[in-house]
């Protein structure tokens, strides 16, 4: 065996050490980042001499102030999901809940509703049933979008399925038409 050109050198070979040394020197500089930050932003733009305040937007109907109509038995129904958006064009946002009862067991089914205030921002309620919980579908993918509500469902093609395990899905889109909330699939939906 021929001795080498190069020496070898101590420091090409790591050890635990140098690990320990690497390690303490990344979370010396995270820790002295998270005390050094920038300052908040200052600029401001400059207000135009005619400078008018915007209408107060009305704030969408919360889904706790609404009974729902539901039937849980011993159990509450609870908003599983919501959002908001001028559904009907009038400049007023409408609210739309995913609700379910509150079953300690299984997955049950989804009901979707719409919610509006009375004409003088009064008390919210429910104004249509988008999804009737006795279809026995539950909801994903839930948005409103562009006027429209979107979702995917899943349910059961048959009583024989077991509850637990849906085989069927559905996207769906309702969009406020001609007075009433008319349900259509999305282009490119596919089903299971």
């Amino acid at each position: 065996m021929q001795p080498s050109a190069v020496p070898e050198l101590a420091h090409t070979h790591t050890r635990p050490i140098h690990w320990l040394a690497t390690a303490t020197a990344v979370a010396g500089v995270v820790a002295l980042s998270s005390f050094l930050q920038p300052g908040a932003a200052t600029a401001a733009q400059a207000a135009a001499p005619e400078t008018r305040s915007a209408p107060a937007a009305v704030a969408p109907p919360d889904p706790a102030a609404v009974t729902f109509p539901i039937e849980c038995g011993p159990v509450k129904a609870v908003v599983k999901k919501r959002a908001s958006g001028d559904l009907d064009g009038d400049g007023s946002p409408e609210t739309v809940a995913v609700v379910h009862c509150d079953s300690p067991m299984g997955t049950p089914p989804d009901g979707v509703y719409v919610l509006t205030r009375d004409g003088d921002g009064g008390k919210p309620r429910v104004v249509a049933t988008l999804l009737d919980p006795k279809d026995g579908n539950t909801v994903s993918d839930f948005a409103v979008r562009q006027a429209a509500v979107t979702a995917t469902l899943f349910g059961y093609s048959s009583a024989d399925v077991p509850r637990c395990c849906p085989d069927v899905k559905s996207d769906v889109k309702w969009r406020w038409q001609n007075g009433a909330f008319v349900r259509s699939t999305p282009s490119g939906a596919r089903s299971v």
